[in-house]
């Protein structure tokens, strides 16, 4: 139990002092969008749903095989695989309406590998690519907000590739 406990605290210590991302490949992200969340969550499902097959794949891209698997609410979620090495990440959206007319959205995505650590911004763009594909990043107001220490490699992205 005490090596347990030992452990749990230096791994603590670990991550907040030497790594400024997460220890698992994921990302978590805000953003708000002018248009209602009912309007936001039917956006989203409809391009997961339009980026399901291979198609978006050819030219290099992962603006593919997106699954979508259900809305709870105000919580949709998918499944992003990466086209070259199969990869499969999970994906969760949820929707909440302010008082503005606006809808925040909380974007998060992680990889099914356990191992995974860094991930060339791809947990942060199998979310943006979304919001983009849909044109939510394109209404009035919108903005986001995250970093490298809540989103693997942020800072980096490159999500015409990833």
């Amino acid at each position: 139990m005490l090596f347990s406990v030992l452990f749990a605290v230096c791994v603590s210590a670990v991550s907040g002092a030497w790594f400024d991302f997460p220890l698992h490949a994921s990302c978590h992200a805000d953003w708000t969008v002018g248009m209602s969340c009912a309007d936001a969550q039917r956006a989203i499902v409809e391009q997961m749903k339009s980026w399901a097959g291979p198609e978006g794949c050819q030219s290099g891209g992962q603006k593919c095989l997106y699954k979508y698997l259900s809305t709870d609410g105000g919580v949709v979620k998918g499944t992003h695989t990466t086209p070259v090495s199969h990869y499969v990440d999970d994906l969760e959206f949820t929707f909440d309406d302010a008082d503005d007319g606006s809808c925040t959205v909380h974007g998060f995505s992680t990889s099914e590998t356990f191992y995974a650590v860094l991930d060339m911004s791809t947990n942060y763009c199998n979310l943006r690519n979304l919001l983009a594909g849909s044109g939510l990043d394109r209404t009035t107001g919108f903005s986001e907000r995250t970093s490298n220490s809540i989103c693997t490699q942020r800072s980096s992205a490159n999500c015409d590739v990833y």
